[in-house]
């Protein structure tokens, strides 16, 4: 293993530590109505739990309502049910075998709240991009006691997995302060 492959695997640790806070953060919810809210929505079918895009097919009807159209009749109940246990604060309400999921309006404390989530996720994300640095930096000294790279290779690396790991912190900034301002717009 080279410095090269130790600055590649941390670049690429780092970059799954940011998609997956893009992951996490779509899952908050804003005013605004987007299918993936009840992608973690586990629905009762047939005794086993099915994610509720397994057993209707999910929409958005306006700006602030999702549809859910069960592919089996019997189904509208346990999907509505489903819904309004989950921890969404949804309040869905069925129109023959559709169900509407209307987004009620966020107030100003909730907002706080979100935006609090909202940090949180982002200082997880940044301790594990620090994290890949940390394993990179240790791989770069333990590859410097065996002697397959030399003192300059292990600090010209070193220093360029801190640039990889500033780069990744900033664009967590950014994706955190523009999400900051997606929930606290009226």
């Amino acid at each position: 293993m080279s410095s090269a492959d130790v600055k590649k695997t941390a670049e690429q640790k780092m970059l799954k530590s940011v998609e997956s806070l893009k992951n996490e953060l779509s899952r908050v919810r804003t005013g605004r109505a987007h299918t993936g809210l009840l992608d973690q929505v586990q629905v009762d079918y047939y005794g086993s739990p099915t994610p509720i895009s397994g057993v209707a097919n999910v929409t958005l009807l306006d700006a602030r309502t999702i549809g859910v159209t069960p592919w089996e009749k019997k189904m509208v109940q346990a999907i509505e049910k489903a819904i309004r246990e989950s921890d969404l604060g949804l309040n869905p309400a069925t129109m023959g075998e559709t169900i509407r999921v209307p987004m009620p309006a966020l107030t100003e404390e909730r907002r706080k709240e979100l935006t609090k989530v909202v940090k949180t996720a982002g200082e997880g994300a940044k301790v594990a991009v620090r994290g890949c640095r940390r394993d990179a930096n240790e791989t770069l000294k333990k590859l410097l006691k065996d002697k397959a790279i030399t003192e300059d290779e292990e600090r010209r690396a070193q220093d360029d997995v801190q640039k990889l790991t500033d780069r990744f912190v900033v664009e967590i900034d950014k994706i955190l302060s523009t999400k900051e301002q997606e929930i606290m717009t009226v």
